[in-house]
């Protein structure tokens, strides 16, 4: 079978021989046997650390998961800095847990929690930071200060935990550049290997940001001629 692996600007042909192999198989084969400059990422090959994630025909995958096609146009992931071949810095998508204190405050209640609570947001806790929900964001792609899927997701486990003690500080950090910024586009959660939505944790934090008063400012900016700031619309 032939793939093709985006290297710089072009597309660089390979031909293998492998039958029903994942795709890190089929880069790890080249880079020992037929070209060792290629360069890409790998750790744990059972799909839980995320450091295989790119693109395939358009598409976010990780490669220790996807099963090698013929004709698969391998490439980086998009919206991201490229470092080399494969391999793109996501240092500046990471720094958005930060900027958005994706965290437990350590001053925490202290509450026990049930199994419906631990319930509540078990698969937000699944993240495996591949950044594939990145990759995929029109949001992100046309504004870098975006806070974006993963960090939000991760605000919703923590705005959702019973414990948190800080609930309006942690929605006050995410009315800029965050989930009134989302077009709901649901990108992130189909590219997702761990079926997280990050659409629906973002919906959830629209609902909880309008219980301490906040409201989309896109429609705050419609005014008067729509009647939404009071005025006659007459």
């Amino acid at each position: 079978m032939k793939i093709s692996i985006k290297r710089d600007e072009n597309f660089v042909e390979y031909e293998v021989e492998f039958i029903d192999a994942t795709l890190l198989e089929v880069l790890s084969y080249i880079k020992s046997k037929l070209d060792n400059t290629l360069v890409f990422s790998s750790g744990c090959r059972s799909s839980v650390c995320g450091s295989c994630s790119m693109r395939v025909n358009e598409r976010e995958v990780l490669a220790c998961s996807y099963k090698v096609q013929d004709g698969d146009r391998v490439e980086p992931l998009k919206n991201v800095p490229l470092i080399r071949d494969l391999v793109v810095d996501m240092d500046k998508a990471y720094s958005f847990n930060a900027k958005a204190k994706a965290w437990l405050s350590t001053d925490v209640k202290e509450i026990e929690l049930n199994h419906e609570d631990e319930k509540i947001n078990e698969i937000q806790s699944d993240c495996i930071l591949c950044g594939s929900c990145y990759s995929a964001c029109p949001v992100y792609a046309v504004n870098g200060e975006f806070l974006g899927p993963f960090a939000l997701t991760r605000v919703w486990k923590y705005v959702s935990d019973k414990r948190e003690s800080e609930v309006q500080t942690k929605v006050n950090d995410i009315q800029v550049n965050g989930i009134w910024d989302c077009t709901l586009c649901n990108e992130c959660t189909l590219v997702c290997p761990q079926n997280i939505s990050s659409k629906a944790d973002i919906e959830k934090l629209r609902m909880k940001s309008a219980q301490y008063g906040f409201m989309d400012p896109n429609l705050a900016s419609f005014g008067g001629g729509f009647g939404f700031d009071g005025s006659p619309s007459f």
